[in-house]
């Protein structure tokens, strides 16, 4: 389903209306933000630039939405070699890095979603990932993919601005 039809069907079906109220189609019929919402782009040289057209995070409505992050080193680009604990740790860093730039931090974290290319990553994965959210643990949801573009791991999340 195309994005701009999938935005359309969730506005119409009050699923954007519960995430972000006040998001509506503007009058090109592409989404926009109605008067009075806020949406800021969250952009810092510490954490690997987007490897495409989309944004490192979204600030809108009390929320912080970080886009997918890979164990790209934020200094070359490159993802880094290493197994998947060397790996969690970029990641991890890297979102920690966006979500300070946005004024937040992980412990305002209360939804991620982990994509491993190989789900028997899943235990080595969860140790690393826990140092991060030593106590009220996000809500989570891991899925096994068969492609990433780059690395073993890509880990997105929600946060409280």
């Amino acid at each position: 389903m195309k994005r701009r039809t999938f935005l359309g069907k969730a506005a119409a079906s009050g699923l954007v209306a519960a995430v972000v109220p006040s998001l509506t189609s503007g009058s090109d019929g592409k989404p926009g933000a109605a008067s009075g919402t806020k949406l800021r782009e969250i952009s810092t040289d510490r954490a690997p630039k987007p490897v495409g057209p989309f944004s490192q995070a979204i600030k809108a409505n009390g929320f912080i939405f970080v886009a997918g992050q890979t164990a790209r080193d934020p200094k070359t680009g490159q993802v880094i070699e290493g197994d998947i604990t060397r790996q969690t740790e970029r990641v991890m860093e890297n979102l920690k890095t966006i979500l300070e730039a946005a004024e937040s931090s992980l412990d305002r974290t209360v939804k991620t979603t982990v994509y491993l290319k190989d789900m028997d990553d899943f235990d080595a994965m969860g140790k690393i990932y826990s140092r991060y959210f030593p106590t009220h643990p996000p809500a989570r949801a891991t899925v096994g993919v068969s492609r990433l573009h780059g690395g073993r791991i890509e880990i997105e999340l929600i946060a409280i601005a």
